[in-house]
């Protein structure tokens, strides 16, 4: 898959959802079209406050189903999953990081950091246009990446 033509299909999927899932309370937490083995899947995650149910994702995915069909953004057959975002939530979105400022993270970078490694937890404690700070748990140490750069960051149920 193109990265402009993931990126299209899941521009024109935000747009076509995001207002359906409004409409039941919901928020668009992210869309995600990705390719696992020999199989394409269009994923919808929703999110509220008190946690997402199995009936929220049933009636989120009727909903969308006939206007993603009348839309058709995707030329190849693909499962469309609607879900939670989880516990663990990846943090992808601008938004998303200014949300969970102060919460412990997880972070796996693509590369290792030197004196770090490739994967650290931590607290969020600064996103400012894509540069993601992080305090470690004493509080002690600190360090400053790029978003990009990471492989994934994601919430951490620390305690």
């Amino acid at each position: 898959m193109a990265k402009s033509k993931g990126g299209l299909t899941v521009s024109k999927v935000w747009e076509l959802c995001e207002p359906i899932v409004e409409g039941f309370g919901l928020k668009l937490w992210d869309v995600r079209y990705v390719k696992e083995g020999a199989d394409w899947f269009l994923r919808v995650y929703i999110d509220k406050p008190e946690g997402i149910s199995i009936t929220d994702c049933e009636n989120v995915s009727r909903a969308i189903n006939a206007p993603l069909d009348e839309l058709d953004p995707i030329e190849n057959s693909y499962c469309l999953e609607v879900c939670s975002p989880g516990i663990e939530r990846e943090l992808v979105r601008d938004e998303h990081f200014e949300q969970f400022i102060g919460a412990d993270i997880m972070v796996k970078m693509r590369r290792p950091i030197e004196g770090i490694g490739r994967e650290f937890a931590g607290v969020l404690t600064s996103y400012d246009e894509g540069m993601v700070t992080v305090t470690d748990h004493s509080g002690e140490n600190e360090v400053t990446i790029s978003k990009k750069d990471a492989a994934w960051i994601k919430l951490d149920d620390f305690e």
